[in-house]
């Protein structure tokens, strides 16, 4: 998970946002059964840096449990360890959610660090549910079809003592969310199934389905989302992988995930726990 930027705190704005299209609010008004707790405020953008950089401004305010900021395109979308995600307009979703899983009790941690886990369960479902496609969940958070890249999932937390974190992904949907320096290593939902895909519905789905898996996780249901994870996640189990550490490349095998959600990777006679940081997958 990200670590919170101090400067954030002092970031104060007026939001001027765009009205939620058409397609886009009776999609959720289809879905808003199965939204709690999450939906109260749906905000969406035309064109936007960073809907997690939006998110994470507004995550101070009393009522921000819950917000969903949406883009049709961000200039400075982001993945993980600071990659670029390229973000078109109009060929794929780019979401951010305001969550507050440390108040889930005694296992508000084990909420908070199984928060990404929970959100890669949560899509798969989602574009299951919406293409009948069912991505495969590599670890820690990103979403396959085959071994390309359909979707990633990048948690950051909005304050130093993690009571809010913001949970943004980004989907391929149309093939113009590719660059042709990535098409070897990425897909599109479009370009798996040879149609398109309402964006529209999938939106909705795709929070409809966090806001389930987060209940989960507030209602210490782990379990449950380790079981799901683990059932999407072949290449936990058996996959080679190598990493770089202070002392030098080492490689292993995966082992599966723990209650704790770090995976395991035997190194010859012991066991490896990996929590973070970068891994070189060899399907």
């Amino acid at each position: 998970m990200i670590p919170a930027d101090p400067s954030l705190g002092r970031l104060r704005r007026s939001f001027v946002t765009d009205p939620v299209p058409a397609d886009f609010a009776a999609a959720f008004d289809a879905v808003r059964a199965r939204l709690t707790p999450l939906g109260h405020r749906v905000l969406f953008f035309n064109r936007t840096t960073s809907t997690n950089d939006l998110a994470l401004m507004l995550s101070a305010e009393a009522d921000a449990e819950g917000t969903v900021v949406i883009a049709d395109e961000q200039t400075s979308g982001r993945g993980r360890l600071g990659r670029v995600w390229q973000s078109p307009a109009g060929s794929g979703l780019y979401v951010s959610i305001v969550l507050r899983p440390s108040r889930g009790g005694s296992g508000g941690d084990r909420a908070t660090g199984l928060l990404t886990l929970a959100a890669g369960v949560a899509l798969a479902e989602a574009v299951e549910e919406v293409t009948a496609l069912a991505p495969e969940i590599k670890w820690p958070n990103d979403l396959l079809i085959g071994r390309r890249k359909v979707a990633g999932i990048l948690a950051e937390a909005a304050s130093s003592d993690l009571a809010h974190i913001v949970l943004g992904y980004g989907i391929n949907v149309g093939t113009a969310a590719l660059p042709p320096d990535v098409e070897t290593r990425a897909t599109s939902l479009e370009s798996e199934l040879g149609r398109a895909v309402p964006r529209a519905a999938l939106c909705a789905a795709t929070v409809a389905a966090v806001a389930q898996r987060y209940r989960d996780l507030l209602d210490g249901r782990f379990d449950a989302i380790l079981d799901a994870w683990r059932a999407r996640s072949r290449s936990s189990r058996d996959a080679r992988v190598t990493w770089s550490t202070p002392a030098g490349p080492q490689s292993g095998i995966t082992e599966g995930i723990d209650e704790r959600g770090a995976l395991l990777v035997r190194v010859g006679e012991r066991i490896e726990r990996i929590v973070g940081g970068e891994l070189e997958w060899k399907f």
